[in-house]
């Protein structure tokens, strides 16, 4: 199956690789192959969860683009960042697609084979996914298409090659089923909303191209029986447990109201759980399911008819904010901020080239100067597990928190360090990513990084037609969709949408960015009333750096043989010299005195002797004909007897002493680059 898509050919091919998978198929655009396969368990468990356990992995074989991996074992390990984010980016364009009462495991893989280096491979893998599913056995209830735009000047581009991403002030990827969008995931520039809504209509308007194309395959679906609703048992709770429902989810504050539907929950499981044979007796599961549809439903009809949520709040009205600046006396900045139940405690750490981090994918080698890290803690959510490295959700919230600040953050020529950002979730009820995004704005100017401006950002709920601004966690599990939004008063840097229906209109998504930006604008302003600008000095305790760049033939003069010069550097003034093949020199210290001193020196060993000048020198060597006097780092001339002083000297012994300090003055350099010098001419 072929069709010309975005100027170029998009193949894809099934039955031919992976003959044992459920359903398996190759997505070929330009010379980039992804193998995209299905497979659900044959065997599902007696007593399956209440919830759809779908995986979704993605990898990229270094082999695609002729690479061998690096490290000590030279093969494949770990997922990387841009793995992890692509196989979420798979899971939340499919999973609300599945129908609601689907609980037998299913899971997708994608795998690039071969890579261009142009075409990227995620959008693919989605498309890919779309496929497979359509053509396996799995009720997947309508296909999607996955496209990416991008913006250069005012033209939209369809699926930009990695060169023209580079000029590209957009990246957004949108999801779409013939219901509407189901997923966005973009990264961009202080992008105004209406730019972002022209971005979405183009780029839904090439989806349904792929949706046409779909459709060229059999839908292979299973006739899935879904389970009648126990409408007995619910009735039987309502009569029963209703009021008290409902005044549970009026209670304030998460963890009361938390604990006491925990006990409402336990008080209908001794009612009605037991044996079915039993006379008003359920399975236990059914019991908690029913429990489950009538506190969402109970929720959703306070917010659709009441206009009334859990906390107390309006449908527009975002929760109390409290921000903090310089928390942490020895970081080398900090902040807390705390919106409602969620708190995100953020630091700054300063560090210089050699702490970079290295990217190694297909598309090339790359080097990250700015780095968040997003933790989320189990005592956040008054929870008790096992600490471990982080997980996909955290590399997920991480990035997109980096992907908002990173617009604001200043080139390595306005500000040459490494910075790494690290948000600790203190507690979190709901938007703990957008909370990170927000006290790592205050933290990044507490540490006196010259960035432009605030950024800030906030969820976005929706109930039937109702946007809830600001939205706590039981209205993202209970409510369609999560919508977060993050940008400076000028525009927007992210936006991520997930959803728990079949597709968002995109009168909607226009309704949302426009609340989003009037609620931003409030925060910013919270956020501007605790610290609106950058400090002017760094942190006492950040290195303090200073860059100056050589010319590549001075590189080894700086550098000396096996690393001479660059030692004796850093035991004269205690500074760290690093180099770059560029001749890009970095000078860290603990003071500004010693970084100073080591830029001094280095700036000696790069100049060059100019005739006519006078230097201040120190007598290295002394001969019967003149004397030898260091003018610079590594270059000296000769003091000839002659123009020691105005009048005859018999030997240099009888003017000058080694070692001794003196003033000279360039004559000349001869075309064997000796050079001249004459102290006589000085004197009066």
């Amino acid at each position: 199956m072929n069709i010309n898509f975005g100027g170029r050919d998009l193949s894809i091919e099934t039955g031919k690789l992976a003959i044992s998978a459920g359903a398996s198929c190759t997505v070929r655009y330009g010379d980039t192959i992804v193998l995209v396969t299905v497979c659900r368990d044959e065997n599902p468990p007696e007593n399956p969860p209440d919830f759809l356990p779908l995986t979704c992995d993605y990898s990229e074989r270094k082999y695609a683009a002729g690479m061998i991996p690096g490290g000590f074992f030279k093969r494949e390990g770990r997922p990387t960042g841009k793995e992890i984010l692509t196989s979420r980016l798979i899971d939340r364009s499919i999973r609300p697609l599945f129908p609601k009462e689907w609980n037998i495991p299913v899971q997708v893989i994608g795998s690039v084979l071969s890579s261009d280096r142009e075409n990227d491979a995620d959008v693919l893998a989605i498309l890919g996914a779309s496929f497979v599913l359509r053509a396996s056995d799995i009720p997947f209830q309508c296909p999607i298409g996955a496209v990416r735009v991008g913006l250069i000047g005012d033209d939209f581009i369809l699926n930009p090659t990695t060169s023209e991403r580079e000029e590209s002030n957009l990246n957004l990827i949108v999801v779409a089923s013939e219901e509407g969008v189901t997923m966005i995931e973009t990264k961009c520039r202080e992008i105004k909303e209406d730019t972002i809504v022209s971005a979405l209509k183009f780029g839904v308007s090439e989806v349904q191209k792929l949706l046409e194309f779909q459709k060229q395959i059999p839908d292979g679906s299973m006739d899935w029986k879904v389970d009648e609703p126990l409408e007995e048992l619910k009735k039987l709770i309502e009569n029963k447990f209703l009021t008290n429902i409902e005044s549970a989810l009026k209670i304030k504050d998460r963890l009361p109201r938390r604990k006491k539907l925990y006990e409402i929950k336990d008080e209908i499981i001794a009612e009605f759980s037991g044996e079915p044979s039993e006379e008003g007796k359920y399975e236990k599961g059914d019991v908690i399911k029913e429990f489950e549809n009538i506190k969402r439903d109970s929720m959703r009809k306070s917010i659709l008819e009441d206009k009334s949520r859990m906390d107390g709040r309006t449908l527009e009205e975002i929760r109390p904010i409290s921000c903090e600046v310089g928390l942490l006396p020895r970081t080398h900045g900090s902040s807390l901020f705390t919106r409602g139940e969620t708190q995100s405690l953020s630091t700054v750490t300063l560090g210089t080239v050699m702490d970079e981090q290295k990217i190694e994918e297909l598309t090339g080698t790359s080097y990250k100067s700015f780095m968040l890290h997003y933790n989320f803690p189990p005592f956040s959510v008054g929870e008790v597990r096992f600490l471990r490295g982080p997980g996909r959700r955290e590399i997920g919230h991480g990035s997109l928190a980096e992907h908002a600040l990173e617009p604001v953050i200043p080139s390595a020529d306005d500000f040459p360090y490494t910075i790494r950002l690290v948000s600790d979730i203190l507690s979190s009820n709901a938007s703990s990513s957008m909370a990170t995004v927000c006290g790592g704005s205050l933290a990044l100017m507490d540490a006196g990084i010259p960035i432009k401006s605030h950024v800030a950002g906030m969820s976005i709920g929706l109930v039937g037609d109702d946007i809830l601004v600001d939205m706590i966690g039981e209205e993202d599990h209970l409510g369609d969709m999560d919508f977060k939004l993050a940008g400076t008063k000028e525009g927007l840097n992210v936006i991520q949408l997930d959803i728990k229906t079949k597709g968002l209109k995109l009168d909607v998504i226009e309704r949302v960015l426009e609340t989003g930006k009037e609620a931003r604008i409030k925060i910013l302003e919270i956020m501007n009333s605790v610290i609106s600008k950058p400090k002017e000095e760094i942190s006492t305790y950040a290195p303090k750096l200073s860059i100056i760049t050589v010319p590549k033939v001075k590189i080894g003069q700086v550098i000396g043989p096996g690393g001479k010069v660059i030692r004796d550097i850093t035991e004269k003034t205690g500074a760290k010299v690093e180099i770059s093949d560029e001749g890009r020199v970095t000078i860290s210290a603990d003071s500004w005195e010693a970084t100073e001193a080591a830029k001094k020196i280095i700036e000696g060993i790069i100049e060059e002797v100019e005739v006519g000048k006078v230097y201040t020198g120190k007598i290295t060597r002394m001969f019967p004909f003149g004397v030898i006097v260091e003018l610079l780092p590594g270059k000296d001339g000769l003091l000839h007897i002659s123009q020691l002083a105005n009048y005859r000297v018999k030997t240099p012994e009888d003017e000058v002493k080694l070692g001794e300090t003196i003033q000279v003055k360039v004559l000349g350099i001869d075309e064997q680059g000796k050079v001249q010098l004459s102290r006589k001419v000085l004197l009066h």
